[in-house]
């Protein structure tokens, strides 16, 4: 049984003590892509998964600052480990908006429970990462579900899946599109295939690879409304979002700290005249100029967070909109911060900083494949508007 964390401080305490113990081994198992097993399984033990449950069902109903911060501390770790809860918390706050009573106490006795939720959104085979081909085709007593998805993040280590299908027997929604539902399921379920087929040069050991599903039956109570997720004035993209940028802010301040024990170990450069490379004017300017990066990160991501609080339990179109224009600023601030301090890592580290037996370069390679999870340059966009037009952001998972 999972343990029960019962407030903020002691979530992010955990996240701390997880974090201390997942780092050691953090380069061993991304060089090795070995599965971690063993750290999910601490985590589920850990009642961090449970922390997002509202109060009511027996949860610490955390709060936006602290779930970033529990992602960036672990990020900072295994920025691995810390993505594959991200779509936990998020299919925990669907269940939150839009589940019934029944679903409600179902799922958050399971996250309480310590079992894991995982996504099974993205498809490789539509004109754009919005389409989706998998069906929910309703049968007597429920649905059929039918389709492929891949960038599974998690999957393979869940134990249930939230699927992402298109209600063949819904009417489109006004906005357009057709209707869509998320469907929980064990990953168990006959007709449910999960591949290790995830060959990421960073990230390695997410697992973010394919789900096969046919002809799979899945109970009508089991199915949640997608779309309506976006009818009006939300936080939910911008609280999905937050947990990306947090990532982010995590693989840069861990970065930032690799270099730092590189520093302490390379030679000073001859024409510094100083004893020891932290000593080095230029060691130390880009240092400091880094530092001064990854802080500024760090800021907008806890200012993000109080901005999705502030719109909270009923946000106006006005505050919905001001909380994804400053998740959208961390977002695009941290994802700089974790490319620039993962690549100033050999800068600042020096020649022997690039040695494959220290594997320093799982911080840039999992900078440089989590922040391609959504073009940074759209959110820019969207900031841009804002501030010029006051033109709110759509309405999606991603803003």
């Amino acid at each position: 049984m999972a343990h029960l964390i019962r407030t903020a401080g002691e979530a992010v305490e955990v996240a701390r003590k997880l974090a201390a113990a997942f780092a050691p081994g953090a380069g061993a198992r991304d060089a090795e892509r070995r599965a971690p097993a063993a750290e999910l399984a601490e985590l589920s033990e850990s009642g961090l998964l449970g922390i997002a449950v509202p109060a009511r069902f027996g949860g610490a109903e955390a709060d936006a600052p602290t779930l970033a911060e529990v992602f960036r501390t672990l990020a900072a770790a295994d920025a691995s480990l810390a993505q594959i809860p991200q779509s936990h918390f998020v299919f925990l706050d669907a269940l939150r908006r839009l589940g019934t009573e029944e679903q409600q106490a179902r799922y958050f006795a399971a996250a309480l429970a310590g079992e894991r939720f995982a996504n099974a959104q993205s498809e490789r085979g539509g004109r754009t990462a919005a389409d989706d081909a998998t069906t929910l085709r309703p049968v007597p007593g429920g649905y059929v579900l039918d389709g492929e998805k891949f960038y599974s993040t998690g999957a393979l280590f869940a134990d249930w899946l939230v699927v992402r299908a298109v209600l063949t027997d819904a009417p489109p929604p006004p906005g357009g599109g057709p209707a869509r539902g998320l469907a929980y399921i064990r990953r168990g379920t006959p007709g449910v295939t999960v591949e290790d087929d995830w060959d990421g040069m960073g990230q390695r050991t997410t697992a973010s690879g394919t789900v096969r599903l046919a002809s799979v039956r899945v109970d009508a109570d089991q199915v949640v409304p997608y779309t309506p997720l976006f009818d009006g004035p939300t936080t939910y993209g911008a609280r999905a979002q937050l947990l990306h940028a947090a990532i982010d802010a995590g693989i840069a301040r861990g970065a930032l700290d690799a270099a730092a024990v590189a520093v302490a170990k390379a030679r000073p450069w001859f024409e510094s005249g100083a004893d020891t490379a932290a000593e080095d004017p230029l060691v130390v300017q880009q240092a400091g100029e880094i530092e001064i990066i990854v802080r500024g990160a760090e800021a907008l991501l806890r200012e993000a967070a109080l901005a999705i609080d502030a719109a909270e339990p009923e946000p106006t179109a006005d505050a919905a909109a001001r909380a994804s224009v400053a998740t959208a600023v961390a977002k695009v601030a941290a994802a700089r911060a974790a490319v620039d301090a993962s690549s100033a890592l050999f800068e600042l580290g020096g020649t022997r900083s690039a040695a494959a037996s220290l594997n320093l370069s799982r911080h840039w390679r999992d900078a440089r494949t989590h922040t391609l999870h959504d073009p940074g340059r759209w959110k820019v966009q969207h900031v841009g508007r804002w501030l010029l037009s006051r033109t709110p952001p759509p309405r999606h998972g991603l803003l």
